[in-house]
């Protein structure tokens, strides 16, 4: 198993990244290969998953560790194969993510490319306190009950709509599964401050 690779960012394109190391170009496979553009000739270092069939293998890679180990328990639905766990990583993050799965919350998981009601059902029974350890300490301690104003759910009902706002000002899906990420870390009071914010994040690429 490929644990990771270090080496400088040579290529950046829509679905992959490639590193130099060695003399040897590694082609990577990416949920957001644009969040690597900042790098671009410098050196980096990316957490991979060695995915290995009969017929192919393939280097999918990851900032994060635990975006490397959710993908890998996503890999063990059933229903979900590589490129489904890619979009999935590519329009949340793993704690909007958990919380999902914790709340049986099939609306929000069937907003994934690939992911109809009975496949979600199937992540929910697979992954249902399996993934608790990628909460905050505080959402754990309250069995992921949360005052509606403040609650991730609503967050990301939030986000959802300053991106369907954003869609409708013109921007691609590509960027905008993109952009989905950093708002997602962003705590805006309403829909219009995120697209204020997404207004802000896109003028700056």
């Amino acid at each position: 198993m490929i644990a990771y690779i270090r080496g400088n960012l040579t290529v950046v394109d829509d679905e992959s990244v490639v590193i130099e190391t060695n003399g040897i170009g590694y082609e990577v496979i990416c949920a957001n290969p644009y969040a690597f553009q900042a790098y671009m000739n410098k050196e980096i270092q990316v957490h991979t998953y060695h995915y290995v069939r009969e017929d192919t293998q393939t280097l999918y890679g990851f900032k994060k560790k635990e975006d490397k180990s959710l993908f890998a328990k996503l890999l063990n639905v059933s229903g979900i194969g590589p490129k489904g766990a890619l979009a999935i990583l590519a329009s949340t993050s793993v704690t909007d993510f958990v919380t999902g799965i914790e709340q049986e919350d099939e609306k929000f998981l069937t907003k994934f490319p690939g992911v109809g009601k009975k496949t979600a059902r199937q992540m929910i029974l697979d992954l249902k306190g399996k993934l608790l350890v990628w909460l905050p300490d505080e959402e754990n301690e309250q069995s992921i009950f949360y005052d509606d104003k403040t609650s991730s759910s609503a967050k990301r009902k939030s986000v959802d709509e300053a991106l369907e706002a954003m869609k409708a000002l013109g921007y691609s899906d590509r960027e905008l599964t993109a952009l989905r990420p950093k708002l997602n870390k962003e705590n805006c009071e309403n829909v219009d401050d995120y697209v204020r914010k997404g207004l802000q994040l896109m003028m700056k690429n």
